[in-house]
């Protein structure tokens, strides 16, 4: 597997997306109920991606506090924001649920944040060095 040096952007980019998912997702666990009444999207749904974001978060919050990782993790790391902003946009469009506007405006703002993390964490591997085997 091929190992590379994490630049610092790459680091910090993994922990504040750690952190990020972290605090969203414990609101949509411990919170589902409330803030499904105000965004007006399903309570399973909120409840089911607090608990995708917790383990995620607290495995790309280990990457960002390593050294060196893997170039195919971070890689999928990359991908997976960008599959999840698609997602999230997707789920909008698809009809599957009808959200306020606050829902719609909290949806399309973290599949931006999520794109955000995205881009930096893709510029943070380019920056960083293969590691020596």
């Amino acid at each position: 597997m091929m190992t590379i040096h994490s630049s610092p952007l790459l680091r910090q980019a993994l922990v504040a997306d750690a952190t990020t998912s972290a605090a969203f997702g414990l609101l949509m666990l411990i919170g589902a109920g409330p803030v499904s009444g105000i965004l007006g999207l399903p309570e399973m749904l909120l409840r089911i991606s607090g608990l995708v974001l917790l383990p995620y978060a607290g495995f790309i919050g280990w990457l960002g506090v390593r050294e060196t990782i893997g170039k195919p993790i971070a890689w999928a790391v990359v991908l997976g924001n960008a599959l999840w902003a698609a997602d999230s946009i997707l789920l909008l469009v698809s009809g599957w649920v009808a959200p306020t506007s606050a829902g719609t405006a909290f949806v399309v703002g973290q599949a931006l944040v999520v794109l955000m993390y995205a881009e930096f964490q893709y510029v943070g591997l380019r920056r960083s060095a293969e590691a020596m085997a």
